[in-house]
């Protein structure tokens, strides 16, 4: 059970990490991009590219979580059979 616990774990923390660089790199742009006017989600302008970044993020934010969800359906599986 532990080595499937720590497993489970891991693999969390892989798809925590995974997400938490995917949103940094959206908010750390080079100084010579332009400058985001929409930074703000209540901002009335948005544009296309940066809805579509958002969304992108979201969708791979999604499956992280979604494979997380799996390690630990995964691990609870097998510590019930075992």
């Amino acid at each position: 059970m532990a080595d499937a616990t720590t497993a489970a774990r891991a693999r969390i923390d892989r798809a925590l990490a995974e997400l938490e660089r995917k949103i940094l790199e959206l908010k750390a742009r080079p100084a010579s991009a332009p400058a985001i006017a929409d930074d703000d989600l209540f901002a009335p302008r948005v544009s296309d590219q940066r809805v579509a970044e958002l969304e992108a993020a979201g969708r791979e934010a999604s499956e992280a979580l979604g494979r997380a969800a799996h390690a630990v359906r995964e691990a609870l599986a097998e510590s019930e059979a075992g």
